[in-house]
């Protein structure tokens, strides 16, 4: 039992180094397409802020960075609703893999391009 203890908390003390310090942007760049116009429209979101897309809200909870790289590897928390608040979305996007959580919708694609600090 005690080797599983100390194995156990070998592992935890392993995942908290391995973590990355990060830096909060102030809102983030996301980028939007309708499928069915073709219209590729960039929009910046402030943290806690929330836009329109077509029929959908997208908010925006935060936006993170390693510190030093803004345009880097950013990653923001995403909720995209429908107009009856049907979730959509809700989850990290990674700006430079958007295809590992990418958001599901039969007219609108959303992604984030890079935080902001401005």
């Amino acid at each position: 039992m005690r080797l599983c203890a100390l194995i156990c908390a070998g592992l935890l003390a392993t995942a908290a180094a391995a973590q990355t310090p990060t830096t909060k942007g102030t809102g983030a760049v996301l980028r939007t397409l309708d499928k069915v116009s073709g219209k590729v429209t960039d929009l910046t979101v402030p943290n806690g802020g929330a836009t329109q897309v077509g029929r959908l809200t997208v908010a925006l909870g935060e936006c993170r960075y390693p510190p030093g790289n803004l345009q880097g590897e950013a990653y923001a928390w995403i909720d995209v609703l429908e107009p009856d608040r049907n979730r959509v979305f809700s989850g990290w996007m990674i700006a430079s893999s958007p295809a590992l959580n990418a958001m599901d919708h039969p007219r609108y694609d959303v992604w984030v391009l890079r935080c902001s600090n401005s």
